[in-house]
């Protein structure tokens, strides 16, 4: 944020690693806050505490924004054609149509907009703040850099604060770092290179604290915060044309110059070469406009989507912009946060070590489903259960199921939910304990101790805490036989052993004490006899691991960006599959912001794991990965991960956990928050495009056998097989029926072990359109034989047109079947099952022929005439020949496919 001049003195830089004097300095306040009148004149200097809302280009203009596509140019053409040809029926279907696609894509536009306003709908709405002497209740929006605030655990931090006192802090910032761990705050300064999850002294805006108390000067406002910062991230990261759109836009640029080219020849050929009359030539010119115009290829994209949305959503695969649901299928990298998305954001334990044994601990989350066994399966001893006694006792979380789904949540700390689970799971419960003191725990310290009395009247101190710190207060531990000597050496080792696998390791110890003990503080616990260690990690997801197997063999790499150390990252992934390697590299967000983008982009191919990152990184991370072409989904659920979302070709959020921000700038939002739900909608992504191009290759045909058809008869000098609104006849009913069948195709075999497509280059390759011409050249063959040979029997010309419009409809019902299977034989029995919509759409063309035909009002509309039964012979066997020779065409593109 630029603050005016006057304000200008109101910015401290870095101010966690500043000592909290030299904030006060800068600031120009001290730990009794501001006065009343001070804060209001820095309220005019430096502005609201707000988001404020992007500059928006005004609603026409965005909206007039979906008609500037060459697509649409070519629609908006065809549709000028027919109402100089007075054909304003046509001409309101295609204008409606146009207008359709524009509001669709008006309507979900806008992500990064909608994205901000979800991040401005994360901060607190009120502050407890100190002026004038005293604590009073003040809009959070009123707050000003050197405002002193306090902070409560539920409360939502309402700025970046430099905090000068922390009593047992601890703040949840998984939305902002991704950690899955509350923080631990503290007042002292920390190194200046210290990332945002290391800054121990600062409290951000929209974060929430979870335990504790704590007091701190704002240093940041609106966009000065660190959210604030994210917002400028999401509104400068920019969006990118999707695959197929790339891909669409090409095609239809390099088809619009075929056509203009092609008219502006046979206008020339014929005028000069046959000397046509002006008016004839010029309707003949129309006519191959109108047949060479894929006028339903945009609404055909369009529905093809539409029905690939309705199937990705009972998948819990919602999407929010159509191209999306095609641009999965062409993704070739999948940058994935860790917390919540490849793992449960439940804290788990894994391990129990005691001195007696090794334990395995099954089952995940915090369902309490799940056993403790011994290294050969057998039931845990009594070791373990003084372990869980103090996992259950010297705790203050507790678990709640939902009677409605039988689902469990947790109400306090994720590592003492953690505990309270396997205690549970051990069969162990507080039932008829009483809590008589506590000592709560200490970031200082690092250790929680309770005095508890059991049923018997016996008490006893339980302690929980860090490793380190409960060894150095043991002197004994507990063996098979009761008490021995403390193998300090050992539990060091047990420790790093389960820290090198990323695990979080707690101590739990005990000490026996009279039963006339009121009261424990930090000075008793000495002496202690040590239990144990558990290990915990949040677990990753069991199906993500089978779905990233899946990725893999799909030929798509899966990196994990998380805001996690890099011991914990690296185990996770090779937990998960993502890496295989102990010595696997992981880039750290220090070592990439000591990277120009060039060096990223050399390296950023090859590392998997990505840890400590921040937002900024997020996006440098994708563009590397962009510079080489790669098309990148980012997954995420924290209000961190918007920015990169909204950069990648395609952002995937989580629906149940992400925030507001997160859904808002992806485009497909997971319903059910699994990433296997991913590998789903690739192989969907991956199908849909299929039947695109297939679609697309179906349809071109039809325009290339008519435009032919009209192009020979010019460049000849002989009549016109066709009139404009036969064109139109033939255009209409292929497109309304046989085209959309398509769109209904299952999934071809094999269709996620192959890699995926090249990005860029068309939707129809070079040697795509070379068998395309070859098919329109055998429709169009048999189209002009059609003709011709009836005109030639002396058939009245109107009843030669018929033919040629029944050979080019059934023609193209044949072509159908060939275009079920591109890349294999169409002569094979699955050709006549799996897409029921192929045999309606057969049915609804052949009844809509046979009413062109025999329906007097449509032989007066379209000049066509009654056929006689014979005369339908010859469409219909060369339509079984056309079937047949484009067999022939396939087979010979497989084979030099093979050989290449």
């Amino acid at each position: 944020m630029t603050l005016p001049a006057q304000a200008a003195t109101l910015v401290v830089d870095r101010p966690f690693a500043r000592t909290v004097p030299e904030v006060e300095r800068a600031l120009r306040t001290d730990t009794a806050g501001l006065t009343a009148v001070e804060a209001a004149a820095r309220l005019q200097d430096v502005g609201r505490n707000e988001l404020p809302p992007p500059p928006r280009r005004p609603a026409i203009l965005r909206f007039l924004m979906h008609f500037n596509d060459t697509l649409i140019y070519i629609l908006l053409g065809a549709a000028a054609v027919k109402a100089i040809m007075g054909d304003w029926l046509d001409f309101w279907v295609i204008i409606t149509v146009a207008v359709i696609n524009a509001v669709i894509g008006f309507a979900q536009e806008g992500r990064a907009e909608s994205a901000l306003a979800g991040i401005r709908g994360m901060l607190s709405a009120d502050a407890r703040a100190r002026r004038d002497g005293r604590w009073m209740t003040v809009p959070a929006a009123e707050l000003v850099p050197g405002d002193v605030i306090r902070l409560a655990p539920g409360d939502k931090v309402p700025a970046d604060v430099r905090l000068f006192q922390a009593v047992q802090l601890r703040i949840d910032e998984s939305a902002l770092t991704g950690e899955s761990v509350p923080a631990s705050k503290a007042v002292d300064p920390v190194p200046l290179e210290a990332g945002v999850g290391d800054r121990a002294s600062m409290a951000f805006s929209g974060t929430i604290v979870s335990a504790g108390q704590g007091r701190g000067i704002v240093t940041g406002t609106g966009t000065a915060t660190e959210i604030g910062k994210i917002q400028e991230l999401v509104g400068d990261a920019g969006s990118l044309a999707t695959p197929l759109t790339k891909q669409l836009d090409d095609f239809g640029k390099k088809l619009t110059l075929v056509i203009l080219g092609m008219a502006v020849l046979m206008l020339v050929i014929g005028r000069f070469g046959h000397g046509m009359p002006f008016a004839e030539l010029i309707s003949a010119t129309i006519g191959f406009a109108v047949a060479a115009i894929p006028e339903g290829l945009p609404a055909l994209v369009t529905i093809t989507l539409a029905i690939g949305v309705q199937q990705m959503a009972r998948q819990n695969a919602i999407t929010r912009k159509l191209p999306a649901v095609e641009a999965l299928g062409s993704v070739t990298t999948i940058c994935s946060d860790k917390t919540g998305t490849l793992t449960k954001n439940e804290m788990t334990v894994r391990r129990i070590v005691t001195p007696v044994g090794d334990y395995e601990v099954t089952g995940l989350g915090y369902d309490p489903d799940g056993e403790i066994l011994a290294d050969h399966g057998q039931p845990p001893a009594a070791d373990v259960a003084a372990m869980l006694s103090v996992a259950t006792l010297c705790n203050d979380a507790h678990l709640v199921r939902d009677t409605a789904d039988g689902g469990w949540s947790l109400v306090g700390e994720p590592t003492e939910g953690a505990l309270k689970v396997v205690a549970l799971k051990g069969g162990v419960s507080s039932a008829g304990i009483r809590r008589v003191d506590v000592v709560p725990f200490d970031s200082a310290h690092k250790l929680m101790a309770t005095l508890d009395e059991a049923a018997d009247g016996s008490r006893a101190v339980l302690v929980k805490g860090a490793p380190d710190r409960l060894l150095e207060r043991s002197t004994s531990q507990r063996g098979a036989a009761g008490r021995e000597p403390l193998d300090v050496e050992r539990w060091d080792a047990e420790v790093a052993e389960l820290g090198g696998a990323g695990l979080r390791v707690l101590a739990a110890a005990r000490l026996p004490v009279d039963r006339t003990r009121e009261v424990v503080s930090l000075d008793d616990l000495h002496g202690l006899e040590f239990l144990g260690v558990w290990g915990i990690l949040d677990p990753p997801r069991p199906e993500a691991v089978d779905a990233i197997a899946d990725c893999h063999a799909a030929g798509i790499r899966v990196k994990m960006i998380t805001g996690d150390h890099a011991g914990t990252a690296l185990a996770i992934s090779r937990e998960m599959g993502i890496v295989h390697d102990a010595d696997a590299r992981v880039l750290t967000g220090a070592e990439l912001e000591a990277m120009t983008q060039e060096q990223l982009k050399a390296v950023v191919r090859d590392v998997d794991v990505f840890a400590r990152t921040s937002p900024e990184h997020k996006i440098r991370i994708v563009r590397g990965l962009q510079a080489h072409g790669e098309v990148v989904a980012m997954t995420g659920d924290g209000v961190n991960d918007a920015p990169a979302l909204t950069r990648a070709d395609i952002g995937i959020a989580m629906g149940i956990k992400g925030t507001e921000a997160t859904k808002e700038a992806a485009e497909i939002v997971l319903a059910d928050d699994n990433f296997a739900t991913i590998r789903a909608a690739v192989r969907e992504g991956r199908r849909i495009y299929d039947n695109l191009r297939k679609s697309v290759v179906f349809m071109l045909p039809t325009n290339g056998a008519q435009a032919l058809v009209i192009l020979v008869a010019v460049v000849f000098g002989l009549a016109l097989p066709l009139t404009p609104v036969q064109v139109l006849w033939v255009n209409m009913v292929t497109g309304l029926t046989l085209s959309l069948a398509l769109a209904y195709e299952p999934a071809e075999r094999g269709i996620m072990t192959r890699p995926p497509r090249a990005p860029g280059g068309s939707i129809v390759s070079a040697r795509e359109l070379g068998f395309v011409f070859l098919v329109s050249l055998l429709i169009g063959g048999a189209t002009l034989g059609v003709f011709y040979g009836a005109v030639a029997g002396g058939t009245d010309i109107a009843y030669a047109r018929t033919e040629a419009v029944a050979m080019l409809a059934l023609g193209q019902l044949a072509y159908l079947f060939n275009c079920r299977f591109l890349s294999r034989s169409s002569l094979t029995v699955d050709v006549v099952r799996g897409n029921p919509a192929v045999w309606w759409s057969a049915l609804a063309l052949v009844v809509v022929q046979l009413i062109y035909t025999y329906v007097p009002f449509m032989n007066d509309l379209f000049g066509s005439r009654p056929l006689a039964v014979w005369s339908w012979g010859p469409p219909i066997a060369l339509s079984i020949v056309i079937f047949l020779a484009i067999e022939a065409l396939k087979a010979l593109r497989r084979g030099r496919r093979g050989r290449g």
